[in-house]
């Protein structure tokens, strides 16, 4: 039974996040809702959520038909998905899919009135978590019925799949991340979420790669994160990962401030920005060979980015970027965009790739095509999330027992 409470927890946690002067989420995805949904509830909807999305459906349904901008224009060519940390414009932009990550968490419980409060409040006070013996498998309880709660709440917001963080911190542990996926689908299942609904966020470590792999041959689908690199875009493919996230503007970022990179090098050397050719590259290898995977551009900066982009199954646009494109008629014979599907399934058959790119990857031919960029990126990648996940457990340690236990 349910453990009763005077005070919601996470007033505590709300308290504590407060004077730590925390402000802002980590990348996930947006939420919206399903056209049943009232729309008089859109304005209890808090100021929430980042984006990352991975919808099933083609087009946005962000966009208002019969607009003649330049938003209408590229999403007949790819699915453009809100990317913001705070959340509070989903009228104008509602995105199709959302995640739930330790990020989020942290941000459910740093602002006030939100809808989702309760999904934390309730995991805190259940009474199987509370009842383990050691501290370390509570906490671990709590964040885990806290997760899906929260990801129950939004597959029934929206219309598309719900990415569900995993632990970072079992990066590096391909058995320890197929045992935690399992224990999160056995409660998803407890509060009946179909398997369809749901993607699991995985980094894209070689261990990663190889736990979405064995996921993948059961049916459940994966979602592949800190994705820097041809070598780990291509060993995700051939795993059969449902979505792969490339981070074009960090690319960039890297390449701005470091050298002996020789993908990046390469790229540059062919007049190209680094984070776009290896979307491009990671989108022709995949559809060349047949692969199952949906490619997802996300850290996109600027409208350019986006158009270098239409024909990727997903991109990640930040707001500004969005507004620029809704604000803009669509000018058919524009001289400064043209909007033309830059990456199609036709044009990959055509495109070449080495025999050193062809490879069956493996751990060792991973690691030793992976350039000093990706692996950084993937590494701070990884420690961000570990922390972010840590920072949730010892919050909830702090508030917990709750009154009345």
């Amino acid at each position: 039974m349910p453990l009763s409470l005077q005070s919601p927890p996470c007033a505590t946690l709300s308290a504590s996040i407060r004077k730590g002067r925390w402000k802002t989420l980590a990348a996930g995805f947006s939420v919206t809702p399903l056209p049943a949904v009232n729309f008089s509830l859109r304005r209890s909807i808090p100021r929430i959520l980042a984006s990352a999305s991975s919808s099933s459906s083609p087009a946005s349904s962000s966009l208002e038909a019969g607009e003649n901008n330049e938003l209408n224009a590229v999403s007949a060519f790819s699915e453009i998905v809100p990317d913001t940390v705070v959340f509070d414009d989903f009228e104008r932009f509602p995105p199709t899919a959302a995640t739930v990550s330790s990020a989020l968490l942290l941000g459910i419980c740093g602002l006030p009135d939100t809808i989702f409060r309760n999904a934390v409040d309730m995991a805190l006070a259940d009474s199987s978590c509370a009842g383990l013996e050691t501290t370390e498998s509570r906490l671990s309880c709590f964040f885990n019925k806290a997760i899906v709660n929260v990801g129950g709440d939004l597959v029934k917001l929206v219309p598309g799949r719900v990415s569900t963080e995993v632990d970072a911190r079992l990066a590096y542990d391909t058995n320890g991340i197929i045992r935690k996926v399992h224990d999160l689908l056995r409660l998803y299942n407890e509060i009946d979420v179909p398997h369809d609904r749901l993607l699991f966020k995985i980094p894209a470590t070689w261990q990663g790669i190889e736990a979405a792999r064995l996921l993948e041959s059961e049916g459940i689908q994966t979602h592949m994160t800190f994705v820097y690199s041809f070598a780990q875009a291509a060993a995700a493919s051939q795993a059969g990962a449902s979505v792969i996230q490339i981070f074009v503007g960090r690319l960039r970022d890297w390449a701005r401030n470091h050298s002996g990179d020789t993908e990046i090098e390469s790229a540059i050397k062919s007049g190209e920005d680094p984070g776009l050719a290896l979307v491009k590259r990671s989108y022709n290898y995949i559809h060349k060979y047949g692969y199952k995977s949906k490619l997802m551009a996300a850290a996109v900066r600027n409208k350019q980015d986006l158009f270098s982009l239409l024909g990727v199954d997903y991109v990640i646009a930040p707001l500004k970027v969005l507004q620029s494109l809704k604000d803009s008629p669509a000018i058919p014979d524009d001289e400064k965009y043209s909007f033309v599907r830059k990456l199609t399934p036709e044009t990959a058959t055509h495109y070449h790739f080495t025999n050193k790119e062809l490879v069956k990857w493996d751990q060792l031919s991973l690691a030793s095509s992976m350039g000093p960029a990706s692996v950084e990126l993937l590494s701070a990648g990884v420690e961000g999330y570990a922390n972010q996940a840590k920072r949730v457990e010892e919050l909830f340690g702090k508030i917990w027992p709750p009154p009345n236990v």
